[in-house]
């Protein structure tokens, strides 16, 4: 029996960590965990905000996904979306589903990234 999502992996190109750091603690506000020792050489990084964890994994040839993302759930849409978007991520809005807003993002090496709130 299925009981929750442990957590979403995403990939990212060789050398990105700074990247990703910088977007995903600093712009999402989300807290690095450290990685357990026997994964830390292959380098990436893991991250966590109430009970959410996105864990960024290193692929030598990388190449974001276009459709494949995570749906992300935040309270406050329109100030998360104002933060995002003042430090330059995209955001596009997208008002097909009723009862939610919500809109897609990008991060730095240009995962796709959902981010909703029921109405």
């Amino acid at each position: 029996m299925l009981t929750a999502v442990d957590h979403v992996q995403l990939a990212a190109p060789p050398g990105s960590e700074p990247l990703l750091r910088d977007y995903y603690a600093d712009v999402l506000g989300m807290t690095e965990i450290p990685k357990p020792a026997a994964l830390a050489g292959r380098g990436g990084c893991w991250f966590r905000a109430d009970g959410v964890q996105l864990h960024l994994g290193i692929e030598r040839d990388f190449r974001p996904a276009k459709k494949a993302h995570p749906g992300l759930r935040v309270v406050g849409i329109e100030a998360y979306a104002d933060r995002l978007a003042a430090h330059g991520a995209p955001v596009a809005w997208d008002d097909l589903l009723p009862d939610l807003r919500r809109f897609y993002s990008e991060d730095p090496v240009g995962n796709r990234l959902e981010f909703l709130e029921p109405v």
